[in-house]
């Protein structure tokens, strides 16, 4: 084994090490697995160097070609001539399935595939693990089988299915969620829904399987909890359904089980982290069964075998614990926080083994290095750098005499644990209990302190709010559930009982985050600056949190200003931009100029607990930053209102604008204003218009296609149209109101047959169009003909399935900057032309 010198200069080593993995994520695209291989015998070769950086170099190197190696582990995706095909698959689910209100999502494992009978390779062709949806039958299967309703899957079992899957594409919007780095994350080469039509097979469950046995006991657990809690009465935030989340999330880390509106709370009070298995909860159980198995270690020689002789009982305890923690940590899904708590615990448990003593920075570096070794992706997630900040504030700004391993592996939660778990009990009665309490109460509000105002900068960056009561919440919060909540929902494994009284305790707190997150101004939300911004906001906070004197930390203080006040740049006066989200099959596109925005439609409803608005809306705005003048919603089809409910709820300022009838359920709750052709207004020295629909096509008996709300946008010189679903019929009589040429034109209904009429094209002639459609959607938008159609007219063509969102500005309007585009990355998908 090669010596290193830089054995006294761990840090750096593991420093670049880290690097080394973060620059192989930046990729575009993967090399050939030969040159990973090369570039890592090439860094081997010169790892026996003398000098520091040159080992620190070849480290980095060799990070990277692990990193990518990793990579080429990952199975190919699905064979793009197999997308959408009605593929036979038999294989086992894999993992814990996540019920939903309209059926069951899993992953599945094929072990074998056919094709109209003929066998299919698999991975080459059909990868190997992917993610199924099997719903209640829906419209998206061409003839209805009766009574298709979703058998309850369990983890472990073989199933044969027949299936039609696709490759694992997501929506890219700007800050938006990568759902495809998750899956590119999770192995899963493909996503797909179980066919249920009369003319398919019906999914036929095979045998049980020993596979997967963790992910069988958790399913066990967690159905076991949500149907002793699942009946319970009340619709209060603790009770019912929702606190039988709460603690499947905390037992079995199924975060999917919380219902949406309680993760509003406790995003809103800073509570979010509680809520899953965090580093305090697994500790917490590597402690207690540390001290059990040292205890009983140290008592061996009552049965005639004095073991602590052989091996002392500290390090059984220590190992004992680690394995504990390591196993509890996959039960509960091998989050970030909790592989970070099993690195730190492993780290410590070694060092005592072979009697070292590393300084605390060594042993935080390596669980990090730890972690993005075994998941590199894992560095790209908010909870890696959440977790991992955290703790190293801690440990930078704490004085040297209280530095400990248990702030190491506890976090933020050390002094609740160290009261919950030491053995040493304060003498001298009331008195010194009182003092106790005290010194206790002032650390744990020292530590959140520094956690609140340490982690600001990248609860900025990345979700776009500061919970201003997120430190009163908090400071109730961490012990209630950590000394309270968590033990009892942990023991119910064991004795179910204690689940019910984990569900009482709950109630209390669920009612107080509830109150917190009802206070006017609870949550801030900021527009997400770029990331030096960010970065150079946490150098400060760090600077003003270290020990020494004021007139050296204050200096810190500035530092936070550029990102805390940064807002995203608008358009200048007399110019409009266009962003058209990625939302799937549906409209919405944000307007915005100098001082103003409108919102025109809010995208579809994906099913009955997701849709547009909360997903990808929602976020955005409050990202950017953005406060609507008015939502304009085309006509009533739930691909263009899906998320208006959520958009309002958020917006509560935004005006109304639309082509809905009276008795539509949003305007029951907002009242509206009726989108009618000759309506004008001016906005910066932009003019807004609405060209479609007339007074009197209100009165006729029209389709809702046909009475979308049609609106110009222009300056002097440019001018965009957004055209909702208007079909032929609507065209002609646009074109014979005098509508011409125009220079972005939001394709009508999404590329259907029915609209984009050649004589349309000809007179409008616009320089750029773009169809907003969801990859490869059940309704084939946009269609092959339509497409050819614009080509063949000279019409730069784009689609939000190939381009993500899109921005449009009136100052440069023959571009089209597409997000898939910027910063793509090799676990993207590129979707055929």
């Amino acid at each position: 084994m090669v010596r290193l010198r830089w054995a006294r200069h761990l840090h750096g080593g593991l420093l670049a090490w880290v690097g080394g993995v973060a620059l192989q994520l930046q990729q575009s695209a993967l090399w050939p697995w030969w040159g990973y291989a090369l570039l890592a015998a090439v860094a081997l070769a010169l790892l026996r160097g003398r000098h520091v950086l040159v080992q620190c170099a070849c480290l980095a190197a060799l990070a990277w070609a692990i990193t990518g190696g990793h990579a080429w582990l990952r199975s190919p995706s699905i064979a793009p001539h197999l997308e959408g095909r009605d593929l036979d698959v038999v294989g086992v689910v894999q993992a814990m399935p996540q019920r939903q209100d309209v059926g069951w999502r899993f992953r599945f494992e094929i072990e074998e595939a056919r094709l109209a009978g003929q066998a299919l390779p698999v991975p080459a062709q059909v990868p190997r693990e992917v993610y199924l949806g099997w719903y209640v039958a829906s419209l998206r299967d061409e003839v209805q089988a009766p009574q298709a309703v979703p058998e309850p899957v369990q983890a472990g079992e073989r199933w044969r299915f027949r299936v039609r899957l696709k490759a694992p594409h997501g929506q890219r919007n700007p800050h938006g969620y990568d759902y495809e780095l998750w899956l590119w994350e999770q192995g899963i080469r493909a996503t797909g829904y179980v066919r249920q039509g009369r003319a398919d097979p019906p999914p036929e469950r095979l045998a049980a399987t020993f596979k997967h046995p963790v992910e069988w006991a958790r399913q066990l657990v967690r159905d076991r909890l949500l149907t002793r809690l699942g009946s319970a009465a009340g619709g209060g935030p603790g009770d019912g359904l929702k606190a039988a989340g709460i603690l499947a999330a905390l037992v079995t880390g199924d975060q999917a089980a919380i219902d949406r509106s309680d993760w509003d709370v406790f995003r809103a009070t800073g509570v979010s982290h509680l809520m899953s298995i965090s580093g305090v909860h697994v500790t917490m159980l590597a402690w207690l069964a540390a001290a059990l198995a040292s205890g009983l270690w140290r008592r061996s020689a009552m049965w005639g075998r004095n073991w602590a002789l052989r091996w002392p009982a500290p390090q059984v305890g220590a190992v004992v614990g680690v394995t504990v923690a390591a196993l509890y940590a996959l039960f509960s899904g091998w989050g970030v926080p909790a592989q970070r708590t099993v690195a730190m615990l492993a780290v410590v448990a070694l060092l005592r083994l072979s009697a070292r003593d590393w300084h605390w920075r060594g042993v935080w570096g390596l669980a990090a290095a730890a972690v993005v070794t075994l998941d590199p992706w894992a560095l790209l997630q908010p909870g890696f750098w959440l977790s991992f900040v955290a703790v190293g504030v801690l440990l930078a700004t704490d004085r040297p005499d209280q530095r400990s391993e248990a702030l190491l592996v506890f976090g933020p939660e050390r002094t609740v644990m160290e009261d919950a778990c030491t053995d040493r009990v304060p003498d001298g009665g009331v008195r010194a209990w009182r003092a106790a309490l005290l010194q206790r109460g002032g650390a744990l509000l020292r530590e959140q302190a520094v956690v609140t105002l340490a982690l600001t900068p990248l609860t900025v960056l990345f979700f776009g709010q500061v919970s201003l009561v997120g430190l009163l919440a908090n400071l109730v919060a961490i012990p209630w559930i950590t000394v309270l909540v968590t033990p009892l929902a942990l023991l119910g494994v064991l004795l179910p009982v204690l689940w019910d009284a984990a569900q009482a305790c709950l109630q209390p707190l669920a009612w107080l985050l509830a109150w917190l997150a009802a206070w006017p101004g609870a949550s801030w939300p900021m527009p997400m600056p770029p990331w030096p911004l960010a970065l150079l906001a946490l150098v400060g906070a760090t600077a003003v949190l270290l020990s020494g004197p004021w007139s050296w930390r204050v200096w810190g203080l500035p530092l936070l200003l550029p990102a805390l006040f940064w807002t995203a740049p608008r358009p200048a006066p007399g110019s409009f931009e266009l962003l058209a989200a990625d939302v799937g099959q549906g409209n919405a596109v944000l307007v915005r100029t100098a001082y103003h925005s409108l919102l025109y439609d809010a995208g579809p409803r994906y099913s009955p607990e997701s849709d547009a608005g909360h997903r990808v809306l929602v976020p955005l705005l409050a990202q950017a930053g953005e406060k609507l003048d008015v939502l304009m919603l085309s006509h009533r089809d739930s691909d263009h209102t899906g998320g208006a409910a959520a958009v309002l709820a958020m917006q509560p300022q935004a005006r109304l604008w639309s082509s809905l009838e009276p008795e539509h359920p949003l305007l029951r709750t907002r009242p509206g204003q009726r989108c009618e052709a000759g309506q004008r207004w001016v906005w910066d020295g932009v003019q807004f218009e609405v060209l479609h629909p007339l007074a009197e096509d209100f009165e006729r008996s029209r389709k809702s296609n046909a009475l979308s709300c049609v609106l110009r946008i222009q300056t002097a010189t440019v001018s965009a149209i957004l055209a909702g679903d208007i079909e032929a019929v609507q065209e002609r009589e646009l074109l014979a109101r005098g509508v011409s040429a125009v220079d972005f034109w939001l394709v009508p209904h999404h590329g259907s047959k029915t609209s984009s009429t050649p004589e349309l094209l000809q007179d409008l002639k616009p320089a750029v169009a773009l169809a907003q459609a969801g990859y490869r959607n059940r309704f084939g938008h946009p269609a092959p003909a339509v497409v050819a159609r614009y080509r063949e007219a000279g019409i730069a063509w784009f689609d939000t399935s190939h381009c993500g969102a899109a921005t449009w500005r009136s100052d440069a309007p023959r571009a089209l900057r597409c997000e898939r585009a910027e910063n793509p990355r090799y676990w993207h998908h590129v979707p055929p032309p």
